[in-house]
């Protein structure tokens, strides 16, 4: 987990490892549909366990069973290492 920006061949590669995700506006982002509100906000509630252990927190919207979220390293000005780990860390909570 490096906190070093991504550079464009690792971006390009980034449709192999995380093939859900979109490189957009120099971060990473995904939406997630739960069967209602409780699901979602229990999967932001696991999230923001990570996030708080990582230090690096989502810029995240919820509407009822909708969770859309973006990662990016704000202080680096796009897709570092960090966000690539956090986006594994989400995947796995939504697969579970």
């Amino acid at each position: 987990m490096k906190r070093e920006l991504l550079t464009a061949e690792q971006l390009v590669n980034l449709s192999t490892g995380l093939p859900d995700w979109d490189v957009a506006s120099n971060g990473l982002e995904r939406t997630f549909e739960f069967g209602d509100f409780v699901e979602a906000f229990s999967f932001m509630s696991a999230v923001a366990l990570h996030a708080e252990r990582l230090d690096h927190h989502p810029e995240w919207s919820n509407v009822y069973g909708t969770v859309r979220v973006r990662l990016t390293t704000h202080d680096l000005g796009g897709i570092s290492g960090l966000d690539i780990t956090m986006a594994e860390l989400i995947q796995g909570l939504a697969n579970a």
